[in-house]
C-alpha cells in the first residue's frame, strides 16, 4: 500500500466522525446560540475524537469497518456527548 493509498483509507475511515462532529457542533451553536459553554471548534474536536474512538472500537470488534451497528453507536455516542456539552444535565 502506498502512502497515498493509506492516506485515502484513513480519510475515508474518519470522514463519518468528522462530518457528524461538524453537524452536531453547528447544530448546537444554532440551537444554543451564544449560550454554549464551549467554543464551536472545541465541541467539534471533542465529538470527532469520540467518533474516532467509536469507529476504531467497531473496527476491532467486527473485524472490518462500515458496519451499521458501528454507525448507530457513533450517532448515539456523539449525540449524547453533544447533549452533555450543551449543558444537558443542567437543564
Amino acid at each position: 500500500m502506498t502512502p497515498l493509498d493509506f492516506l485515502d483509507h484513513a480519510a475515508n475511515f474518519a470522514a463519518p466522525a468528522f462530518f457528524l462532529a461538524l453537524v452536531l457542533g453547528l447544530g448546537g451553536r444554532l440551537i444554543l446560540g451564544k449560550g454554549a459553554s464551549l467554543g464551536l471548534w472545541t465541541q467539534v474536536a471533542l465529538n470527532f475524537v469520540a467518533g474516532l474512538v467509536v469507529l476504531a472500537g467497531g473496527l476491532v470488534y467486527f473485524g472490518r469497518d462500515g458496519m451499521m451497528a458501528t454507525y448507530a453507536a457513533l450517532v448515539l455516542v456523539c449525540g449524547t456527548l453533544q447533549w452533555l456539552l450543551g449543558g444537558g444535565l443542567r437543564r
